[in-house]
């Protein structure tokens, strides 16, 4: 793969974007910013099935952070396991880890993140189209053990369908947005072009940001040393470039395509002020589809491989590495759609999957020997259509070993085998009359997951800084297993909509990690109070209950017979949501760590032709069910209320447009903690707060 992406790259795929020639063809269907309802590998209408949640469009350009988790923070459902602002991973419904399964373009993301809470993920959202996010039997398409769900991040570097016609034409998009708590610069560009038969694809990115800004007064601790650093989060800068180029060969009957990207970026650790991690991901990926294939209605398959690596450095010294190399195969087939009698209809996919990864960590803060894990999986998903709604069902069945490929931390080379299964089952029923769009909706859906235990969980024996605990794994722990069921309603009418989901998940065996009450010093020996607590990785009985809600109330504008009569004065929304997700450790009857409050958050949201406008808050209750950490009892946050407002205007000249944006948050300056970090618990009264008023400008331009 060329060396090309440096930090010149971005402004590079600007200059390309700007100098090409825009063909009359492509000029008649440009670009739109509208935000579109898509579900991941959705069977005809069964995207009612999967209660799913997407970004795209204008929406994902302005709640873009630097970070996945931050992204969809807020989210129904979905919180941040925040490590600073360099690195985020996604907590659904309470659970986050190897518990959510992180795809890209459906599939495999190979890296650490699940490893360590200070491990980034090398997804990028300045090149992502669209970000979806996927609970229920259509889940098991991915994973069995994602039992918090699939996020599923979308780019459009191999091209599924075609976007020219024969003479062909070129299309693109470029981001500049500047400030912030960490005074972030970033450019992003996508320039595509092609024809009907060939499609070419090319985007890079570049994001630097400064320490973070909070609303108090924060030092640098190292050792004894105690250094004030003002109102900024010691260690919090970050540096990043990546990008892609993709070519894909259409014809009538499916495509072939090829993309090769490169994810690089240095950042600090947040919990160490002279530790900075330098991160490379390189991706290459092939994808085809072939239609009308006898009983299907499509083949795909796809194949990946990954070379990651990142280092953790003191100071300008190397030490930890940790090296992951990945392969990936996914082969699935859209069967042919059976119809029965009464106007029913079956949909359905089956297909195949493999992955193996080797992970090699060398240096004195390593926690986990090198290790292989491979895994292969038989997988389906059936959507029966009726009259009155829909039926689905889902069933992954899985072979995984994982191998400890020699002795490490009193464990000697060993490989585990594991057999995991997993069943869903969804029902919706459609109360809405004919294609009407208004009345409910309501949909049910059960599951019975199991997953099998990751390397660090069966193997790890050492000091993790990250988590600021000496971590032992358990060789001989089994399945962690769960019974997950939901239901919920949706009601529209008009410009209102209304929507409440109930969830329960009950595990019979969840992998957590468990204080023992001694301590050990780095390199193994007994210690005191003053060194590292020992956790084991045990098995236990848990429960997870919780709400989400969304609603929107049509204030003025359409839809409205009697609203309409201020639609001079645009459309005028208040946008309600709230969620709230218990979580107990049944066995040691003790709450489970990192968990979100209450958080009732609304909206009002304003737009007029060009101009949209958006102001509101997101309050979260105080969260006082923490366990123990140890001997010391654990962290509490207190309530928080952060507001928020933004500004936007889109207009557009010819197949050229433009989105002009800014994003003033925490307008009130609020001190807040994260009750999803782990830093809150570990780093006493220099945890990092969240991030202080911040002012973030941006423009978008796409054609």
């Amino acid at each position: 793969m060329p060396h090309f992406f440096t930090r010149s790259a971005a402004a590079a795929a600007v200059f390309t974007l700007f100098g090409h020639h825009v063909s009359q063809a492509h000029a008649q269907a440009s670009t739109q910013l509208d935000d579109v309802t898509i579900t991941s590998r959705a069977l005809g209408n069964a995207a009612l099935l999967v209660p799913a949640q997407q970004l795209s469009g204008a929406a994902l350009t302005q709640r873009q952070g630097s970070t996945l988790g931050e992204t969809l923070d807020n989210l129904p459902g979905i919180a941040n396991s925040s490590f600073g602002p360099n690195v985020g991973r996604p907590v659904i419904r309470g659970m986050e880890g190897d518990r959510v399964r992180i795809l890209q373009n459906s599939g495999a993301n190979l890296d650490v993140s699940g490893l360590s809470s200070d491990h980034a993920v090398p997804i990028d959202p300045l090149t992502t189209e669209r970000i979806e996010v996927l609970r229920g039997p259509a889940a098991l398409l991915y994973s069995g053990g994602a039992m918090g769900g699939v996020v599923n991040v979308i780019d459009n570097r191999i091209a599924r369908e075609r976007a020219f016609d024969a003479p062909g034409g070129v299309m693109g998009k470029a981001e500049v947005r500047a400030g912030g708590a960490a005074n972030e610069r970033s450019t992003g560009a996508m320039v595509e072009a092609g024809n009907d038969q060939l499609a070419l694809h090319v985007d890079a990115f570049d994001r630097s940001t400064q320490h973070l800004r909070v609303p108090k007064d924060m030092s640098c601790i190292s050792g004894m040393a105690t250094t004030p650093n003002g109102r900024r989060v010691c260690n919090s800068a970050s540096d990043s470039q990546g990008g892609a180029v993709g070519g894909t060969l259409l014809f009538d009957r499916g495509y072939l395509g090829l993309s090769a990207s490169e994810y690089r970026s240095t950042y600090g650790t947040v919990a160490e002020p002279t530790v900075s991690i330098g991160m490379l991901r390189r991706h290459q990926v092939m994808e085809g589809l072939l239609r009308d294939v006898g009983a299907f209605e499509n083949l795909k398959f796809q194949l990946g491989h990954t070379n990651y690596t990142h280092t953790e450095y003191e100071g300008a010294a190397a030490g930890t590495r940790f090296d992951n190399q990945g392969r990936d195969f996914r082969l699935e087939g859209r069967q042919q759609a059976l119809r029965l009698t009464n106007g029913m209809q079956l949909d359905g996919t089956i297909g195949l999957q493999r992955e193996s990864n080797d992970l090699q960590a060398e240096g004195a803060e390593k926690f986990v020997g090198p290790s292989r894990t491979q895994s292969a999986a038989l997988f389906t998903y059936q959507a029966l259509k009726t009259s009155w709604g829909q039926f689905s069902a889902g069933a992954r069945t899985e072979a995984v070993s994982v191998a400890l490929r020699e002795d490490f931390g009193g464990n000697v080379a060993q490989t585990q085998k594991f057999n995991p299964f997993s069943v869903g089952l969804g029902v919706m029923r459609n109360l809405r009359g004919g294609e009407s769009q208004n009345g409910w909706q309501i949909s049910s859906h059960f599951s019975a997951n199991q997953r099998a235990p990751k390397d660090y969980e069966l193997f790890a024996h050492g000091p993790h800084v990250a988590t600021a605990a000496y971590e032992v794994g358990n060789a001989s722990i089994g399945l962690e297993k769960a019974t997950q069921f939901d239901v919920g309603g949706e009601w529209q009418q008009g410009g209102h909509k209304f929507g409440v989901t109930a969830f329960s998940s009950h595990f019979a065996n969840y992998i957590s990690q468990q204080p023992t009450g001694a301590y050990r010093l780095a390199d193994g020996s007994p210690g005191t109070t003053a060194d590292l607590p020992v956790y084991n990785f045990e098995g236990v009985r848990a429960r997870f209950y919780g709400i989400e809600s969304t609603a929107k109330v049509r204030m003025a504008g359409g839809q409205d017979a009697v609203l309409t009569r201020n639609a001079a004065h645009g459309n005028m929304d208040l946008e309600l949501r709230a969620d709230v997700v218990h979580a107990q450790d049944l066995t040691h009857n003790s709450p489970l760590p990192r968990i979100a409050p209450m958080r009732l958050g609304a909206d009002a949201v304003w737009s007029r032709n060009a101009w949209g406008a958006r102001l509101g808050f997101m309050h979260a209750a105080a969260q006082n069910r923490v366990p123990d950490n140890g001997a010391s009892p654990g962290v509490t946050t207190a309530a928080n209320t952060l507001w928020n407002a933004a500004l936007n205007f889109h207009t557009h000249s010819g197949p050229t447009h433009w989105l002009l944006f800014a994003k003033l948050d925490n307008i009130t300056n609020k001190l807040a903690y994260s009750s999803t970090s782990v830093l809150t618990q570990t780093m006493g009264s220099n945890a990092p707060p969240l991030a202080g008023r911040s002012l973030k400008v941006g423009a978008q331009v796409s054609f």
